[in-house]
């Protein structure tokens, strides 16, 4: 008895239509259905936002009979191959198969010795548009509530990555400092890292362009990086971490934009005490004593 397998991710908010007649069209050719899930390595994602059991339960809510088996995704096409091979024949100990998906399914990355069959996209319903959907609807239901809080609890915590950069002109002994509108204190310009960005030091360059205009300046330098001690993430179990650059001014005037209101060369000897009148923003202290500490040639101070 040959035994039907689907192999699929079922990253949906329901069953659609070409789910049901997947489903639907192998049950008619084989009296054993087992459907095969990928477990993706990221915890809840855009692409994969419902975990197995969210899946496994959705799927036996119609059809309770199917036997369900996860499978972790691997980044090698011959191991994930061989893997699936061998969950099939230690959950089935003396079973043949067949292995079915629909078109840009796993078939094309399959390379195992269970045959395979694809099988026609039945249906104009697609995963990634119905999830699209679902993610602009909010509802009142204490469902839909305990879905939110279930979804935030199963995710990784997260780092936050951001890069700060410290600006010099005339030999190191004045720094580009700034202000934001809701923070009237002196900063590092800088800002969040972007997932378009092609490394830490070119987000730098961005935000330093973002916030203070067409300006040259030479080569980074990388100075230290740290866990930022920021309000906004102080009760929070996820976190900043920036990474901190210095380079020197070239060319160009800053101008103050984005979410900067004024921009100001400060003297790296009238740190301290702007520190200790409380001048510079809470957030950069530690960045400001290092950098005090290496290029003005003072003791660590006691903040």
């Amino acid at each position: 008895m040959t035994t039907g397998v689907i192999i699929a991710r079922f990253q949906s908010p329901y069953l659609h239509e070409g789910h049901k007649n997947l489903i639907e069209s192998v049950q008619k050719k084989h009296a054993t259905l087992v459907i095969v899930l990928g477990i993706s390595p990221v915890s809840g994602s855009r692409r994969n936002p419902y975990d197995y059991f969210t899946r496994e339960r959705m799927i036996k809510k119609e059809y309770p009979n199917l036997v369900i088996l996860p499978l972790s995704d691997h980044p090698s096409d011959e191991i994930w191959s061989s893997q699936l091979d061998q969950l099939l024949k230690n959950t089935f100990l003396h079973g043949s198969f067949v292995l079915y998906g629909s078109r840009d399914s796993f078939i094309n990355y399959y390379h195992g010795k269970i045959p395979t069959v694809e099988l026609p996209d039945s249906s104009p319903a697609n995963g990634s548009e119905l999830r699209q959907q679902y993610s602009e609807q909010v509802s009142d239901s204490a469902d839909f509530r305990a879905g939110v809080v279930y979804a935030y609890y199963n995710q990784y915590t997260k780092v936050y990555p951001t890069v700060d950069v410290a600006v010099f002109r005339n030999e190191k002994t004045e720094m580009l400092l700034g202000k934001k509108a809701n923070n009237k204190k002196w900063r590092l310009v800088g800002g969040y890292v972007d997932p378009e960005d092609a490394s830490y030091e070119f987000a730098a360059l961005r935000e330093l362009k973002e916030e203070c205009g067409d300006v040259e300046v030479g080569e980074l330098t990388y100075e230290l990086s740290h866990r930022v001690d920021d309000w906004r993430y102080r009760k929070e179990v996820d976190k900043i971490i920036t990474t901190v650059y210095s380079c020197d001014h070239i060319s160009g005037t800053p101008k103050a934009q984005d979410d900067i209101v004024e921009l100001d060369w400060i003297a790296v000897e009238e740190l301290p005490e702007l520190m200790k009148e409380g001048k510079l923003t809470e957030e950069h202290l530690l960045i400001f004593e290092k950098l005090i500490n290496k290029y003005a040639g003072i003791q660590r101070l006691n903040v």
